[in-house]
C-alpha cells in the first residue's frame, strides 16, 4: 500500500523497474541477508589492547554465529580499512582465516576513506551481479589505538641502508651524518587530505560558512544524535546489530545525558577563535568492526536464506577535494535520485553517515538548493528539504561513533532493519569520505 504522498502506483512502477537492474535484465538481484558490528567504543578504551585484525575477526565470528553461516558455501571476503598496520595489511584475508573461513575462499582489502565499507559491499554486490560470485562477506574495521607510527623520512632512509654497511662503525656514522634532531621525533598519521594537506573538520567548517549553517544548528543536530542513539539502545533496537564482546553490547561513546548547554561551552576545535566545529559536533575517534553477508537471490533461496532487502542501487561520485571535500552525499543523492526516477517522498527510512554535524546539514541544504543544483548540476531541479522523521531517528556516527573502514555495513543495516520494523519500501544511504569522494545507495525491503 502506497503511503500518502507517494508516487502515483504507475509512476513508483516505472520507478522500481529503473531502479532494479534484476527486474529489466538477466542479471541477478542481490540480497542482503544480515550485518552485524561489534560495539563501537571510543579509542584507547575497550579494544584498546586489540588490533584491528582482532576487531574484524570478532565481528566475521560475530556474523557466521548470528546467520548460522557454513563459512565453506562463501565465495568471497571483502573488508574496508584506512589505517593499514604492514603486520596485517590484507586484513581481510588474516581475519577471515582466524574466524573460520576456509582458507580456500579468496580475500582482499579495499580502501576508500570513511566509504571503505561501502564499497566492499558493493564490491562483492558487482561481482554477484556479475555471476562471478554467489556468496559474498563484506565489511570493515578500524582501530585508532593502534595506530601505526612511523620514524622520519631521513631515519627511515638511514635504517633501509644500514644493513647494507659493510665497514663496521665508520659506515654506521656516515648514514647518521646529517640526520637533525627533529628527524629522530616519530612521525604519526595524519588524518589529513594528502593534497591540500587539510583535515576534515577544516573543510566542515568552510561548508558551515558556504551554507550559512550556524553553531547552534550544528550542536542541536549533534544533541539529536546523541539523543537518539541512546533511546535506540535502552530500547533495545539494536540488539539485532551488534555482538557483544565480552558479554558488553553498550556503545560507549553515545551520550545521551548531554545538554545544549553543555555543548555551547566547547571551544573551536580546527578553525580558532572563530570557528563553529568543535569536538561535539564532531565524530570522533572509533574503534570498530562490522560484517555483512549478501548474495544472489536465486542462492539465498537454495540455502534457506529470508533475506532482509534488496541492494537495488548503488553509485560513487568525486569532486573538488578542497571546496567540497565533504559534499558527496549531496551529488550521490542527486544523481541516484536521478537515475532511479525516485523523489525523497518515496524513500521511507535515510541513513546518512555523521562526519559532523555541519557536513550534513550542509549536504542537506545543498540538496534543498534551486542555486547549488544550477551552478553544480547542470540545471538539475533540486530534490527538495529533508523529511527528518526518517532520516538517522537513532543516532548516527555522531553517536554511535566511526571507525572508517566499519561504518558502510553499519549503514545499511541499520537502514534494512529499520525498513522492516517500520514497514517501509526504500531506503537511502549516503556518505562522504576524504578526498572528495561520495557515495549513495538505494535499498528495497524484500516482501
Amino acid at each position: 500500500m502506497l503511503r500518502s504522498g507517494s508516487s502515483t502506483p504507475r509512476a513508483l512502477a516505472s520507478a522500481v523497474r529503473r531502479a532494479s537492474t534484476a527486474s529489466s535484465s538477466s542479471l541477478p538481484a542481490v540480497v542482503f541477508i544480515d550485518g552485524v558490528r561489534i560495539p563501537f567504543q571510543p579509542s584507547g578504551t575497550a579494544y584498546n589492547d586489540l588490533m584491528a585484525y582482532d576487531l574484524q575477526r570478532l565481528a566475521l565470528k560475530g556474523l557466521i554465529k548470528k546467520t548460522s553461516l557454513e563459512p565453506s558455501v562463501v565465495d568471497y571476503v571483502m573488508c574496508g580499512t584506512v589505517l593499514q598496520e604492514v603486520k596485517t595489511a590484507n586484513i581481510a584475508r588474516e581475519a577471515s582465516i582466524a574466524a573460520g573461513f576456509r582458507d580456500t575462499t579468496p580475500s582482499h582489502t579495499v580502501t576508500q576513506a570513511c566509504i571503505s565499507a561501502n564499497q566492499a559491499i558493493c564490491t562483492g554486490a558487482s561481482l554477484i551481479k556479475a555471476g562471478q560470485f554467489d556468496v559474498v562477506v563484506a565489511g570493515g574495521v578500524e582501530t585508532f589505538s593502534d595506530v601505526p607510527i612511523r620514524y622520519q623520512r631521513p631515519l627511515r632512509k638511514a635504517l633501509i641502508a644500514a644493513p647494507k654497511v659493510k665497514s663496521g662503525l665508520p659506515g654506521y656514522l656516515k648514514l647518521l651524518k646529517g640526520l637533525k634532531l627533529k628527524d629522530l621525533a616519530p612521525e604519526a598519521p595524519a588524518i589529513a587530505n594528502f593534497a591540500t594537506g587539510e583535515v576534515m573538520g577544516h573543510n566542515a567548517d568552510r561548508l558551515a560558512d558556504r551554507f550559512g549553517i550556524s553553531r547552534a544548528d550544528q550542536d542541536a543536530f549533534a544533541l539529536r544524535s546523541h539523543h537518539g542513539a541512546a533511546k535506540a539502545h535502552a530500547a533495545g533496537l539494536y540488539a539485532d546489530e551488534i555482538v557483544p564482546v565480552a558479554g558488553n553490547a553498550l556503545e560507549g561513546g553515545i551520550r545521551g545525558e548531554s545538554t545544549l548547554e553543555k555543548l555551547s561551552t566547547l571551544k573551536p576545535a580546527f578553525v580558532k577563535p572563530y570557528g563553529t566545529v568543535t569536538a561535539a559536533n564532531s565524530s570522533y575517534l572509533t574503534d570498530g568492526a562490522s560484517a555483512c553477508l549478501i548474495m544472489s537471490e536465486e542462492k539465498a533461496k537454495a540455502l534457506g536464506y529470508r533475506p532482509k532487502s534488496y541492494l537495488r542501487d548503488y553509485l560513487f561520485v568525486s569532486q573538488d577535494p578542497f571546496e567540497e571535500l565533504l559534499l558527496g552525499p549531496a551529488y550521490g543523492v542527486y544523481k541516484l535520485l536521478k537515475k532511479t526516477g525516485l523523489t525523497l517522498k518515496d524513500i521511507d527510512v535515510i541513513e546518512f553517515h555523521e562526519a559532523f554535524a555541519a557536513q550534513v546539514l550542509a549536504n542537506l541544504a545543498a540538496l534543498d538548493s534551486d542555486k547549488f543544483a544550477k551552478e553544480k548540476l547542470g540545471g538539475m531541479d533540486k530534490v527538495g528539504p529533508m523529511p527528518m522523521d526518517k532520516f538517522n531517528v537513532h543516532g548516527g556516527s555522531l553517536s554511535i561513533g566511526h571507525p572508517f573502514g566499519a561504518t558502510g555495513t553499519r549503514l545499511v543495516t541499520t537502514a534494512s532493519n529499520r525498513l522492516i520494523r517500520e514497514g517501509g519500501r526504500f531506503a537511502l544511504v549516503a556518505a562522504c569520505a576524504d578526498g572528495g569522494i561520495g557515495h549513495a545507495a538505494l535499498i528495497e525491503r524484500y516482501p
